[in-house]
């Protein structure tokens, strides 16, 4: 691939993680240069680091015949510099991404083109907002971020790729790829966040009565019948937890969507690489586990996952998904939680809406113009629906700030 810059900088393709240097990796994932001074981005994104995304390659989740072919681009000044990195991968469906474009593909191959396949920047599988473009801190940071932007379009051309989706990217990053003629997209998703409540119980304080009480009352039924929680990082998760939490996990991606993702090789690749950035829940009766949820921990946030049971009972999903990790947030005290995609039954539960970025570009004028027009109906109906939403809120009046 040609360098954006020939006098300074060099762009190159890597297909696998194992190897890239996994500490100038997280240099760039980790500092990646809060593109303005003022950014209030996770500087620290668990699903960003090497380790997170080799667990994906090495087990198997990706590659292979899964439909994600690893292209990572690296940007370096000299061989083994790495200066900036994004994390990208050519995809022949449009499955395990959660900003869906299976519309366009149709309507592309309707009209006699070919959508796949087509490169994807992402974290496969991940719903999660984090910077997509990671760029180390350091003088040639701007000039990084533009060559990693050039390499994009340089590698859609090498690949044959219809397009490029940056799914999950923060503002400012889609800012600055709508700068370089990216469409943006915006969705909704719904987060906590931590007030500086002393513990749980200052928290339901700020709710509304009624709401207050339904929550008490959800706490109490989801522990009927003797169940117990588990709350697990680090060290005591051992491979008996996993075997059980991979169970639930199959149990509910079966049920849902009849492919689960993730196999069991990875949750034992993740939890020996990152056990201390892992919080397991898990619900016990009779003393064997019937439910659980996986979340990651950041600098400042925790991220919710994966949810599975083997056992239904009442308001456990909420228990176990929802209160559990506020009480933990709290506890820890974390700013937010974020609690995966989609869910407007997490809004009566203290979360709140807030918006999500993807940028795209698209390679075909005709498909470009369509897929342009549609977002701009797409976005005003998202705001409309956030507004709408704001109304709903649990919360007592001034009990807590605006949303970001």
């Amino acid at each position: 691939m040609p360098p954006p810059d020939e006098t300074q900088l060099s762009v190159r393709l890597v297909t696998a993680l194992a190897g890239l240097d996994a500490a100038r990796w997280d240099a760039c994932a980790t500092g990646h240069g809060c593109i303005d001074s003022e950014s209030q981005e996770e500087p620290d994104n668990p699903f960003l680091s090497h380790d997170f995304l080799a667990a994906l390659e090495v087990s198997g989740c990706v590659d292979g015949r899964s439909g994600w072919q690893s292209a990572h681009l690296i940007v370096e000044r000299e061989p083994g510099s790495m200066l900036a990195a994004a994390p990208c991968y050519l995809k022949s469906h449009s499955r395990g991404e959660y900003v869906f474009d299976a519309s366009w593909a149709d309507a592309y191959e309707r009209a006699g083109g070919h959508y796949y396949p087509k490169l994807q920047v992402a974290v496969p599988f991940t719903p999660v907002t984090g910077p997509r473009l990671l760029v180390a801190p350091g003088p040639d940071r701007a000039l990084a971020r533009q060559a990693l932007i050039q390499g994009l379009a340089a590698l859609r051309r090498q690949l044959g790729a219809s397009s490029t989706h940056v799914t999950f990217a923060t503002h400012a990053e889609a800012e600055h790829l709508e700068q370089a003629g990216y469409l943006l997209r915006t969705d909704q998703q719904f987060h906590w966040f931590n007030e500086g409540y002393a513990d749980f119980d200052a928290f339901l304080a700020a709710l509304s009565s009624r709401k207050r009480k339904v929550i008490h009352r959800e706490r109490r039924d989801a522990l009927e019948g003797g169940i117990t929680i588990d709350c697990l990082t680090g060290t005591d998760i051992t491979e008996a937890h996993w075997d059980a939490f991979f169970s639930f996990y199959m149990d509910t991606g079966s049920r849902k969507w009849g492919r689960p993702y993730l196999n069991r090789r990875f949750f034992s690749e993740v939890g020996a690489r990152m056990a201390a950035r892992i919080l397991l829940v898990m619900a016990k009766r009779n003393g064997r586990y019937i439910a659980g949820a996986i979340n990651f921990l950041g600098r400042h946030t925790l991220y919710g996952r994966n949810w599975g049971c083997i056992e239904q009972h009442p308001f456990l999903h909420f228990e176990v998904c929802y209160y559990q990790a506020i009480d933990f947030a709290i506890t820890r005290g974390l700013k937010r939680v974020e609690a995966g995609a989609q869910g407007e039954h997490k809004l009566a539960r203290g979360y709140r809406p807030v918006l999500t970025w993807s940028a795209h570009d698209i390679a075909d004028p005709g498909l470009r113009r369509a897929v342009a027009n549609y977002l701009v109906r797409e976005r005003d109906y998202v705001e409309a629906a956030q507004s709408e939403l704001d109304a709903y809120l649990p919360f007592r009046k001034g009990a807590v700030a605006e949303t970001e």
